[in-house]
């Protein structure tokens, strides 16, 4: 089968793939333009997409009889393409789940920790050369052990979230889910509204219509006045410019995101204030975490291509 992998990929991800299947493999680090899209679709048995690589309905539409039969995306989220679509043109879509949890978990904890204690804004101070040396009310942040964090989404991440805020700092774990949910260790589901009042509410759900624009002006307003907002999720969960109001205004003390909601692009009034910490979408950023993404992906490819059950269908 001749498979396209759509950005470059860790050696031994590549060498797997090499041996089962005839690849051609992209050597920009771009998404796939909308020709590469239609393309893709015509010129392939099987596809390895990556976050950006939007296969939305109208690029199925183009393709009324596409020749590939399989997208293996590389990451657990997969709002990028349009499942609904691709299952009525014969295509199947898997994931990675499982694969990102503790890294997606550890930058969710980045996030917190810089922002509470403002680690961005003192570095930034640093390397312009305008620190004068310590002095007892210097670069004053917010306290994070034994304070309460709000998990809006209680899956895989949201768990690892969790346990290490409640094992490593001692945290008062409050929750939202939309079905009853068992945490794995001492915290209490509520509300969204209550979660909401937490000192740091970290959003873990999934990107879909339901979540679509969730933490809203409306939402924000049902924050605390010193509480934080972290996103490691999606984008678009959140809205972006109701967020810089909510910031500029001071109506909550800080976020730390590290999704946005037209990646690579960000609202210009987010990279202008200092109680914000952006990263550029770091959340699985480690090279065994991604070469077991890109490993599961071919799984997935290899099981299509001997005819045996898919691992992880969506």
């Amino acid at each position: 089968m001749n498979l396209l992998i759509t950005r470059p990929l860790p050696d031994p991800v590549m060498t797997a793939a090499c041996a089962r299947f005839d690849v051609t493999a992209r050597d920009s680090t771009l998404p796939l333009s909308a020709t590469e899209l239609r393309a893709a679709l015509t010129d392939y048995d099987v596809v390895l997409p990556t976050l950006g690589d939007l296969f939305t309905a109208q690029v199925f539409a183009d393709v009324p009889a596409p020749r590939a039969k399989l997208l293996a995306n590389f990451g657990v989220g997969f709002n990028h393409i349009d499942t609904k679509a691709a299952a009525a043109h014969g295509i199947a879509v898997t994931n990675t789940p499982g694969a990102v949890t503790d890294a997606t978990a550890d930058i969710a904890l980045t996030l917190l920790l810089m922002t509470a204690r403002r680690a961005g804004e003192a570095e930034r101070m640093l390397r312009a050369g305008q620190w004068q040396g310590w002095h007892p009310t210097q670069m004053l942040g917010a306290q994070v052990s034994g304070k309460t964090v709000g998990i809006i989404g209680m899956g895989r991440i949201g768990r690892a979230i969790a346990q290490r805020c409640h094992y490593g700092f001692g945290m008062n774990v409050i929750f939202h889910s939309r079905s009853r949910t068992d945490a794995g260790l001492p915290a209490q589901q509520l509300p969204m509204a209550q979660v909401l009042q937490a000192d740091f509410v970290v959003i873990s759900v999934p990107s879909g219509p339901a979540t679509h624009h969730l933490i809203n002006a409306e939402a924000l307003a049902q924050m605390s006045p010193h509480g934080i907002l972290i996103n490691i999720a999606r984008g678009d969960i959140v809205d972006e410019a109701a967020l810089a109001t909510a910031l500029q205004s001071r109506q909550i003390a800080g976020a730390g995101l590290d999704v946005y909601e037209n990646e690579p692009s960000i609202t210009p009034a987010l990279l202008s204030m200092e109680n914000v910490t952006l990263l550029p979408h770091l959340g699985t950023a480690v090279l065994e975490t991604r070469t077991a993404m890109g490993m599961m992906a071919v799984a997935n490819l290899i099981a299509h291509l001997d005819g045996q059950p898919l691992p992880n269908p969506v």
